[in-house]
């Protein structure tokens, strides 16, 4: 099989060069003798997957997407249209909704991660119903504190308004989190509403979750590294316990979010500090897991690192 090249998104004001945000990437591919395609994300957007790949050489083979997030629908549409080409996407359709979505790989990491269930829009802007609402709050307890999400983000920086539901047992309070939820998201809500139980993290000075970002290429962790809203922090976490769910995830290049919940009263994933500095007893847990495609990279990360895995791929 030829060396995979890597597609990204082109510049919408200069076609023919990478989008200013993977401008690094793309230059770090050609450095390790690798080679860039590029795609029209926005056509890709609009519905016009064949405009979207029209500059992908006919015949290219093997291809990694790093970019934007898409749509997994999107996604899917892409995977044809470079099928059409003599083109091969090494992360399925399908393999992207698991890692993507929650409910495509909440199943395999149950027990290591917040407890969560959710609930399809099967109307654009209309939330689930108060009844729908009031069963999902049940099946996490029916009391205490949750995080609202959609399928695959959530919008923690609006944390009051609509993220943070303090008591599952207020419906009225946890139906007006849920409404502002999906009338912000709008058009970009994915999938549906994610109800998760509330874990509290281990935090730094100015309060934020001290979370590391694994990423696995084939089972295996290729780099470790900060979460991108907290770059100068360096959590190292022991991945012995969180490998074998990577692996039967079942998905090639995936990232994993970890944080270690404070006091070390959740379920374990058996993972600990570099060093083993957990005196209080936290405990890492699995926060989020992503498509490795579309994951952000933290400022200063190893792009090397990452790349030249891909490209050995």
């Amino acid at each position: 099989m030829p060396q995979p090249a890597i597609i990204v998104p082109a510049d919408p004001l200069a076609p023919r060069r990478p989008d200013p945000h993977f401008a690094l990437e793309a230059r770090t591919v050609r450095e390790l003798g690798g080679d860039v395609v590029l795609l029209d994300h926005d056509a890709l957007l609009g519905g016009d997957a064949k405009e979207a790949v029209r500059r992908v050489p006919r015949g290219r083979g093997p291809l990694w997407y790093r970019g934007w997030m898409v749509p997994s629908d999107a996604y899917a549409d892409l995977g044809e249209a470079l099928a059409a080409r003599d083109c091969t996407l090494l992360t399925t359709p399908a393999g992207y909704r698991s890692a993507h979505e929650l409910p495509g790989w909440y199943g395999v990491f149950e027990g290591a991660t917040p407890n969560s269930v959710w609930l399809p829009c099967t109307s654009p802007g209309a939330p689930p119903d108060a009844a729908a609402l009031a069963g999902a709050a049940e099946l996490l307890g029916g009391r205490g504190p949750a995080v609202v999400k959609d399928y695959v983000k959530s919008r923690k920086h609006e944390w009051a308004e609509a993220c943070f539901v303090p008591d599952l047992a207020d419906p009225a309070g946890l139906g007006r989190v849920v409404a502002r939820f999906v009338e912000l998201q709008g058009d970009d809500l994915a999938g549906g509403v994610v109800l998760r139980r509330y874990e509290e993290f281990v935090r730094d000075d100015g309060g934020r979750a001290e979370e590391a970002r694994v990423w696995w290429l084939d089972g295996e962790a290729v780099l470790v590294g900060p979460h991108p809203d907290t770059p100068h922090l360096a959590a190292v976490p022991d991945l012995t316990a969180v490998r074998p769910l990577v692996r039967a995830l079942g998905c090639r290049f995936v990232t994993t979010d970890l944080a270690r919940r404070a006091g070390g009263n959740g379920t374990s994933t058996g993972t600990r500090t570099s060093g083993g500095n957990d005196d209080d007893g936290a405990q890492w847990r699995v926060v989020e897991v992503g498509d490795g495609q579309v994951s952000e990279l933290p400022r200063g990360a190893d792009l090397a690192a990452l790349l030249s895995a891909l490209l050995a791929a």
